[in-house]
């Protein structure tokens, strides 16, 4: 028996530099029968309580984290008339104090809350620290007026409300605010 060599050849692929999408991530469902790395995992999201909202940048280790807790959450790419919204009305400080045009304008180089909700939509700055660093990174909302779509047991595909659910999450938040 002669074994033959085979030459591995190894595949070059291109990187490509594909632009991360500002994501909103909303926690559905409660604890109770979650396992500790999910549970951790919502943590390191800041998704500690149901009903709590928070802004995410589509790099590839956070759309690792929002696939490992689809059946705890929905997300999806927001739209910039929906940022404004949220923003202004569900934006807060420290101390628990409302997000205006004021405080963006001392706090940032913009002066109403439109424009900087265009640049954070369009990636050119990072709702982090740095930028905005008095301002809380998450959104406590409502539950939905009229309840959610479907069942908070069943995936977005089958009639239900968990997982990616793409431009839905616009009509989510809206009715979450």
């Amino acid at each position: 028996m002669v074994m033959a060599k085979m030459s591995k050849k190894k595949l070059k692929l291109k990187q490509v530099e594909i632009e991360p999408k500002l994501f909103f991530a909303v926690r559905i469902r409660g604890s109770p029968g979650m396992s500790t790395k999910t549970e951790d995992t919502l943590k390191m999201l800041r998704l500690h309580k149901v009903n709590h909202g928070v802004l995410i940048w589509g790099t590839k280790s956070m759309l690792g984290m929002l696939k490992k807790v689809k059946d705890f959450i929905a997300f999806g790419e927001i739209d910039e008339k929906t940022l404004v919204r949220l923003l202004r009305v569900r934006g807060r400080l420290e101390g628990d104090k409302p997000l205006n045009d004021e405080h963006i304008q001392f706090l940032t180089d913009y002066k109403t809350i439109k424009e900087f909700a265009k640049d954070l939509h369009q990636g050119k700055i990072k709702y982090s620290s740095e930028y905005l660093y008095k301002v809380k990174p998450v959104f406590r909302l409502h539950p939905p007026i009229k309840g959610h779509r479907g069942s908070i047991k069943k995936a977005f595909n089958e009639g239900g409300t968990l997982g990616y659910v793409g431009d839905y999450i616009n009509q989510l938040i809206h009715k979450m605010i």
